[in-house]
């Protein structure tokens, strides 16, 4: 059984290690700079974590298990589509806007190990989408939407909300725009976003 000691050390050791790997990725992140900023001795941080990889985990985990049963629930819900797009995009990016980092992380960990996210699959609150998708064929078969796969319509959604996140300094060059710019800018698409997906979806 964890004492309050060690789940508070643990916590030092997440949140520093988060901020490591926010700045330097996963590649350029060292455990030693990790302890530093713990405030423990590198013996110590691996005692708790063996390996970077262990501990990259760890905080992805962390941070994926505060949104994940967010999305599910909203996923899962009894609402429409066209409030299931608002509600996801709205919670997606305040979440997001909390935890920038976490879109690279995907990303980075994917391109480096594929199968990671298939242990995460496993984890209870792992967003489920066959609610959705029954969900979108009935309201295609109603009319209330124009023709679309479930699967289509949710890759869409994510690509909108997450390439402001990956892509901000380009975005921000693009754009012209300074840091409290492109936050109202990331603001402003919780309904920016929601409004063009059922735009191009809904029949009127």
């Amino acid at each position: 059984m964890k004492t309050n000691k060690d789940e508070n050390t643990e916590e030092q050791i997440l949140n520093a290690a988060k901020n490591v790997f926010q700045v330097k990725g996963m590649d350029g992140a060292r455990m030693q700079e990790i302890a530093d900023k713990a405030g423990i001795n590198k013996a110590m941080l691996h005692y708790y974590y063996r390996s970077k990889q262990l501990l990259f985990e760890a905080v992805f985990k962390t941070a994926f298990s505060l949104l994940a049963p967010q999305l599910n629930t909203i996923l899962n819900d009894d609402s429409s589509i066209e409030d299931k797009i608002r509600n996801f995009t709205s919670n997606y990016i305040t979440f997001i806007s909390k935890h920038p980092y976490l879109p690279n992380f995907i990303i980075q960990e994917l391109n480096r190990n594929p199968d990671f996210i298939l242990k995460m699959k496993n984890n209870l609150g792992f967003p489920n989408l066959e609610k959705f998708k029954k969900q979108v064929k009935t309201e295609v078969e109603k009319g209330i939407l124009k023709p679309i796969s479930a699967e289509q319509l949710f890759i869409n959604i994510l690509a909108l909300n997450i390439f402001p996140f990956v892509a901000r300094p380009l975005i921000m060059a693009f754009t012209n725009t300074n840091d409290k710019a492109y936050k109202q800018l990331i603001e402003n698409r919780k309904t920016e976003v929601a409004d063009f997906i059922i735009n191009s979806i809904k029949n009127t």
